[in-house]
């Protein structure tokens, strides 16, 4: 293709919702996708589980659709859990198509080897070893480089969506046109435009102090969607996993649900008994993550503890070692034998749920602009997330929004000139110990007022801080030149605003929100929806 500035489709996020929908939409139209960082450092690359798909004799979409209302609490939108599981089977074929080596089934079995975690009635996750998100990242980026009409663009920094009215500050402000990124490697800002922008950023993890996600996950899609006038759902549904690996120095180690699916047991390393029989005594470790994740915060708080013991060393050392070859690797690197000794874990910030409301082809309230993945509020997820079906919201809503785009191609309008950035008026700043400081503030304080248990007394506190370091950022934004940790800075501190808000909005307990003042969760489901 001609000039990367100027393209059909501009895809924002290179992980496995932004490829799928590039390597869907490439055989009619020029694709540029653009890249944070290089291009698998997102979270899809980080999955270690797996992908839910019924494909085990005896399974149907009836279960899996259960077991996803089951763990979201009721608030999930059944129509659109019916649409992804259903196509879920489809989306591993194409996978496999792609190259990715899922595991084969044991003992001369026909078809791939399911594993079982948490919420599941059945084996239903399809895998490559402890490491599939690699495995699934490298076939979509092997994909994508091969296709002359898809254009990667690694290191830039989207900055704010290019849209017809800038100023706007309510739902269907208008078209988007683009965007405006940071080009990390020059320090100035380019436009990128195109008919339709796909996001496909990820989730907002890194506003907590512990969290499994990439040093990336700053929120930057759901803050630049929210300031250019789409509406906001559920962002108080924050997933914390229940078992990340507790080290000093190796801060967001997950050790994987299906650790627990394969037999892995919860220890309290004070009284050596396993706490789940007091907890959920019919689903045990294998209850929703929510309840696991709260029953280890409860352990840890009662007993004083660091941590808690995750134990599977009563298993045969080679099956431990044959099915979490990366996991059993890192920690002999760290002095852990997982085949003889319990791992040290804590809960950690895990998923977003909530997002930019999206349709079931993935549109959100402005003309030109979708979005997919763990950006998007879709209705799957509902107030806690089922294990594995993250990934398979990516490819199902990933090529839902390209066939709507090229299906709609002749509806969607040119874009029209649009103002380069003015850099003229912004300086360089020597105060980028601000940004470090005010970023510190923010993670520490969103773990211990917005975290897995909640009160009223302590979201009043969060949403002050804020109020107080959102009037610093926006000086600072407004007088020096942008830089990528301002950029992170500025969207993380709105993804935490909007996080608090939608707590506060929530006078119940339901799924990943529990609060103190409401214990009880109302008869009535309802969205937390927000709008600018």
């Amino acid at each position: 293709m001609n000039d990367p500035h100027q393209t059909d489709v501009l895809v924002i996020g290179s992980g496995a919702a932004g490829l799928t929908a590039a390597l869907n939409l490439a055989s009619r139209f020029r694709v540029t996708v653009l890249a944070k960082g290089g291009l698998g450092e997102g979270s899809t690359a980080w999955a270690q589980g797996g992908i839910a798909a019924v494909l085990e004799p005896g399974d149907t979409f009836d279960n899996h659709v259960e077991d996803t209302m089951v763990a979201g609490a009721g608030l999930n939108d059944r129509a659109t859990v019916e649409f992804v599981v259903e196509r879920a089977p489809a989306a591993i074929a194409r996978l496999a198509e792609l190259g990715v080596p899922f595991n084969v089934a044991e003992n001369g079995a026909d078809g791939w080897h399911l594993t079982r975690e948490g919420g599941h009635s059945h084996r239903r996750i399809v895998h490559v070893d402890d490491a599939t998100g690699w495995a699934v990242q490298e076939a979509l980026i092997n994909a994508a480089r091969a296709n002359p009409n898809i254009t990667l663009v690694p290191d830039m920094v989207a900055i704010d969506l290019a849209t017809s009215r800038h100023e706007a500050r309510y739902s269907g402000a208008g078209d988007v046109w683009g965007v405006y990124a940071v080009n990390k490697a020059t320090g100035h800002v380019e436009l990128f435009t195109a008919r339709a922008t796909i996001l496909a950023t990820g989730g907002a993890g890194r506003t907590y102090q512990f969290s499994t996600a990439p040093r990336g996950a700053t929120g930057d899609g759901i803050a630049m969607a929210w300031r250019a006038g789409c509406r906001v759902s559920n962002m108080e549904f924050m997933q914390f996993h229940p078992t990340c690996l507790f080290n000093l120095e190796v801060k967001n180690f997950l050790i994987t649900e299906a650790v627990r699916g394969e037999g892995g047991r919860l220890i309290n390393p004070v009284t050596a008994k396993r706490f789940m029989t007091y907890y959920d005594p019919e689903r045990l470790e294998l209850a929703p993550r929510d309840v696991v994740a709260r029953a280890i915060d409860a352990e840890i708080k009662r007993f004083g503890l660091d941590y808690v013991h995750l134990d599977i060393s009563h298993q045969p050392p080679e099956f431990v070692a044959q099915h979490f070859p990366t996991i059993h690797a890192k920690l002999l690197g760290l002095g852990i034998d997982m085949t003889t000794d319990p791992i040290p874990v804590v809960p950690a910030q895990h998923y977003t749920c909530g997002g930019v409301v999206v349709d079931r082809d993935g549109r959100t309230d402005l003309p030109g602009l979708y979005a997919a993945g763990e950006v998007s509020q879709s209705g799957l997820h509902g107030a806690n997330r089922l294990a594995s079906n993250s990934l398979l919201e990516c490819f199902v809503y990933g090529e839902a929004a390209a066939r709507h785009i090229a299906e709609h191609w002749a509806e969607l309008s040119a874009p029209p000139p649009i103002r380069p950035w003015d850099e003229s008026r912004v300086a360089d700043s020597d105060e980028e110990v601000v940004i470090k400081q005010n970023w510190t503030e923010i993670r520490r304080f969103m773990w211990n007022y917005v975290g897995i248990v909640r009160s009223t007394k302590r979201l009043e506190r969060a949403q002050h801080r804020i109020r107080m370091l959102n009037e610093e950022v926006n000086d600072y934004y407004g007088h020096f030149r942008v830089t990528p940790d301002l950029i992170e800075l500025r969207n993380l501190l709105q993804s935490a605003e909007l996080i608090v808000r939608s707590a506060l909005h929530r006078k119940e307990s339901r799924g990943l929100h529990y609060t103190i003042d409401y214990p009880e969760t109302l008869a009535e489901a309802h969205d937390t929806i927000l709008v600018p």
